[in-house]
């Protein structure tokens, strides 16, 4: 099952993802939409801005720049709220497959095109069809982003950099909102002072 604090933080674990994922691959826009923002942890109206060029796969990365909204039935794109939210997001090499399979079956797409013309109501409704299909726990959508957080966390990323791929504008905003994810590491540097302090490296201890 996915975990969750005080305030109903709901994350996947990564094997909830591929279940979720796998129920998916019969969709192949929903498919592509989640493999983003797992893998980068992108906002949703981020996500739903990007365009061919905001993608570089000579350099591996996502440009973040911009954030997309549905509003009284109009489409807006608007820059993102802080200068922190300007950002190469670097893609691992399962998500840049993925992507240049996606952008090789569009049509007609122009550099400039929005690659998923699509509001936030039906990244949900996408969700809701994988999780049915899946049986795996529902979450929010932005739920996905803090999953993206916690596997960073997971993989021992320290603060500052997922602070940096997600667009945080101060590092504590990170702590503050993840800070139960992180481990007592105490226990650990201890263990880990004992090893040096008794290691024979060639220096004399003083009695």
């Amino acid at each position: 099952m996915g975990k969750k604090n005080a305030d109903e933080m709901l994350f996947w674990t990564n094997e909830e993802f591929k279940v979720f994922i796998e129920a998916m691959e019969s969709r192949p826009v929903g498919y592509t939409v989640f493999m983003v923002m797992y893998y980068t942890g992108l906002r949703v109206g981020e996500l739903l801005a990007l365009t061919p060029e905001d993608i570089d796969f000579d350099r591996h990365i996502i440009s973040v720049n911009k954030n997309y909204q549905r509003l009284n039935g109009k489409d807006y794109i608007y820059p993102p709220k802080t200068e922190a939210g300007y950002r190469e997001v670097v893609m691992p090499k399962v998500l840049e497959s993925c992507l240049k399979d996606y952008l090789a079956k569009l049509y007609d797409v122009q550099p400039t095109d929005r690659i998923f013309p699509y509001d936030r109501g039906w990244v949900g409704r996408q969700m809701k069809y994988g999780c049915d299909h899946s049986g795996t726990q529902k979450i929010r959508v932005h739920d996905v982003r803090h999953t993206h957080a916690s596997l960073l966390i997971d993989m021992g990323c320290t603060p500052l950099l997922v602070a940096e791929r997600l667009g945080h504008e101060r590092v504590q905003t990170t702590m503050d909102t993840y800070s139960h994810l992180y481990p007592n590491k105490q226990t650990e540097v201890a263990a880990q002072l004992d090893v040096l302090a008794t290691k024979d490296d060639g220096y004399e201890k003083t009695p």
